[in-house]
């Protein structure tokens, strides 16, 4: 029996995250590098553009977070 790392909803959100920003990148590869239609490059700058709106709300998110933390500690000093 092979024993299964955990992991948090917060490390799968960061692997989507890296996910999301690499194939961001495999896009504009794709779009620079001529060989789309003109109608599949609208597809994947659609989907580039969906994607890096849920990359900056994870982003906007984790940032709240930090905010959060570091108002928590600002609060405990005496």
């Amino acid at each position: 029996m092979v024993k299964r790392k955990s992991v948090s909803s917060s490390e799968m959100e960061g692997e989507n995250y890296e996910a999301k920003v690499a194939e961001v990148e495999r896009i504009i590869a794709g779009i620079e590098a001529g060989e789309l239609k003109l109608e599949e490059v609208f597809e994947q700058f659609a989907k580039a553009v969906e994607y890096l709106r849920q990359c900056e709300s994870f982003l906007q998110q984790r940032q709240q977070q930090v905010n959060l933390l570091i108002s928590t500690l600002s609060d405990e000093e005496f």
